[in-house]
Formats: C-alpha cells, sequence, structure tokens
C-alpha cells in the first residue's frame, strides 16, 4: 500500500508540474507553485526531485499515464491498426493542447545532446509495451504484416510518431498536430497492414 502512496505523490507532483509548465511556462513556475497545485509538502517534492529541472524528465512518465487511460478506453474488439492509429492521434492532440511545443522542442533537442539513455526511447515503458502488444494482437488476427517482427514494426511506428512531433515542432506549431498526425500516420503505416 505505502508504494502505491509514494506512486500518487509522484505523479501528481508531475502531473500538476507538466499542467503549470504549459500555462505559466517553464521559468514562470515555481516549486512553490507545484506543491500547491499538487497538493503536496517540500518534503515530498524534494524526497522525489532535487530541483525543478529534474522535472523535464518525466515527460514519458505523463505520456505513459496517458495512454494507460487511452488503452481503458478503446474498444478491444477494434482493429488493431485502428488502435495504433487512435493512439497516435489523441496522444498527438493531447500534446498539442497540453504541453508547450517550445518546451516540448527544447526536451527533443536535449535528448540529441544528453549523453544518458533518453527516457523516451526506454523500451520498458508501458507506452512500448503497449504498441507491441498491439502489433502483436494485429498480427494474430491477420490486420497487421506478420512477415516483419513485432519489434520492427513497433519500432518503426514509434519513430514516425517522434517524427511527425519533431517536424511540428521544427514548424513552429503551424498547424494541428493531431490532425496531421490523423492525416500522416495511415499512409505512414500503410507497408505494415495486412491486405
Amino acid at each position: 500500500m505505502e508504494k502505491d502512496t509514494k506512486k500518487s505523490v509522484k505523479s501528481r507532483i508531475v502531473s500538476a508540474a507538466w499542467r503549470l509548465f504549459y500555462e505559466k511556462g517553464y521559468n514562470g513556475t515555481t516549486v512553490d507553485d507545484i506543491i500547491e497545485l499538487s497538493e503536496t509538502s517540500k518534503g515530498s517534492f524534494y524526497y522525489y526531485f532535487s530541483t525543478k529541472d529534474e522535472l523535464l524528465n518525466t515527460l514519458s512518465l505523463i505520456l505513459d499515464e496517458y495512454y494507460e487511460e487511452l488503452e481503458k478506453k478503446m474498444d478491444p474488439e477494434m482493429n488493431s491498426f485502428s488502435k495504433l492509429l487512435y493512439l497516435n492521434y489523441e496522444v498527438h492532440t493531447m500534446m498539442e493542447e497540453k504541453i508547450s511545443m517550445d518546451l516540448l522542442a527544447s526536451l527533443y533537442s536535449t535528448q540529441l545532446v544528453s549523453e544518458k539513455e533518453s527516457h523516451l526511447l526506454d523500451q520498458n515503458r508501458n507506452y512500448y509495451r503497449l504498441v507491441n502488444r498491439i502489433v502483436e494482437e494485429g498480427q494474430r488476427r491477420g490486420e497487421i504484416r506478420t512477415d516483419v517482427p513485432a519489434s520492427e514494426v513497433t519500432r518503426y511506428y514509434t519513430m514516425c510518431e517522434r517524427a511527425l512531433v519533431s517536424d511540428w515542432c521544427l514548424n513552429k506549431g503551424r498547424y494541428s498536430l493531431g490532425q496531421y498526425s490523423k492525416e500522416c500516420m495511415p499512409f505512414m503505416m500503410e507497408h505494415f497492414k495486412s491486405c
């Protein structure tokens, strides 16, 4: 039970921080703001994070929590290829609406120069496991090609998602990320769809 409480406190801190980063900007957000919105304490904050900067590495946690929510909402009978497109559209729409594009671009660029392992590429994330499960399900159902390993389809899918976000950031958010993804992702993934 104690582990669940700790997770919920950390999760509340992370969620509050990203909400404030979007609303007030990263520089406009203080640790006190995060503590107040998350309804936690300074002790709790500093138990999990030494500085506000450390919260920048938690984007993958925010995204994974959202993927979990979406998985619960998905109709289990939905075509697996459609599930992948659904996840892509919903997450990219959420990113567009709740994560500052400038902060997102900054995070992506720091991942390029960091010598540490990228949190966004961690194959143990719920995100990668979910996508891989859907691909395997699609292969069993005959909806996704079986002559390509599920891991390769997953790798390609996740690369396409990152490419769409990177392109959106490079274009300074001049268009809707969700809508652009909805238009492009089916073409990007068509190669893996069963005939």
